[in-house]
């Protein structure tokens, strides 16, 4: 099982919801809110390399966010 936390004032829930959706078929998890942080407990599904699928929903949710703002910007311009 790994772990990751996502600091709210940083990510966007909404990305966190789409990397959940999008990484469904790779991992099992739990998710928990703590604070102003939203915690992941994922473990890789049978054939497949936890460390890298972490690393690669981290960077989804990162992303997503990015994107997120971006449009946000684009609205107000």
């Amino acid at each position: 099982m790994t772990e990751l936390r996502f600091r709210m004032s940083l990510y966007s829930s909404s990305a966190l919801d789409r990397a959940l959706e999008a990484f469904a078929s790779l991992i099992d998890y739990e998710r928990e809110s703590r604070d102003e942080m939203e915690v992941i407990r994922l473990t890789a599904r049978a054939g497949e390399d936890e460390s890298w699928i972490a690393g690669e929903f981290a960077n989804f949710v990162l992303g997503a966010t990015v994107d997120g703002v971006d449009a946000t910007r684009v609205e107000e311009a």
